[in-house]
């Protein structure tokens, strides 16, 4: 789960579009993953302070924070904290994946055409046997510009929809 964080819905330094439908169908997919008993990690992007201020995702602010609904629908989950597109770019987020027994990725947030994709196409994403990008659970700057990234996305990672056979498939292969 990247970036749901205050700052990309309507109140926040920088809107998205169609953050609430994404947001209820990533509330989907956190359900659907703790009826399968599979793990689920967050990612939250934050700001480099050494460079400044930053538009939106200063540390400490309330726009930076993980979205209140994902934090309650996944309270328990760990939070991998990044400040590069990649999610595992300078992070533990491999070595926390393994440790959860994690073979293949299941990705969804905001957005698209930037973390979603640079992680989705990292090289520590070759280290899993599946990668799947639940269409409908991510959102990026204009409609438009995310099914762009998704049909981007198409000839290297699997595109699902969250349902409960999608995630059954990423866990079983």
């Amino acid at each position: 789960m990247i970036d749901l964080q205050n700052d990309y819905f309507p109140e926040g330094a920088f809107p998205l579009a169609d953050t609430d439908a994404a947001l209820a169908a990533v509330l989907r997919a956190i359900a659907q993953a703790h009826q399968l008993q599979m793990p689920v990690v967050l990612v939250q992007h934050l700001a480099d302070p050494s460079r400044g201020t930053a538009p939106f995702f200063n540390e400490g602010t309330e726009g930076a924070a993980l979205h209140p609904a994902v934090r309650a629908a996944a309270p328990d989950a760990p939070v991998i904290v990044k400040r590069f597109a990649d999610s595992f770019e300078r992070t533990p987020l491999h070595e926390t994946l393994q440790r959860l027994g994690v073979d293949a990725l299941v990705l969804c947030g905001m957005m698209t055409h930037n973390c979603v994709t640079h992680t989705a196409l990292s090289r520590q994403a070759d280290h899993y046997r599946s990668i799947t990008v639940l269409k409908d659970a991510c959102s990026t700057v204009s409609p438009l510009m995310n099914a762009i990234a998704l049909n981007a996305l198409s000839t290297r990672v699997t595109l699902a929809e969250v349902d409960h056979r999608s995630l059954q498939v990423a866990r079983t292969g």
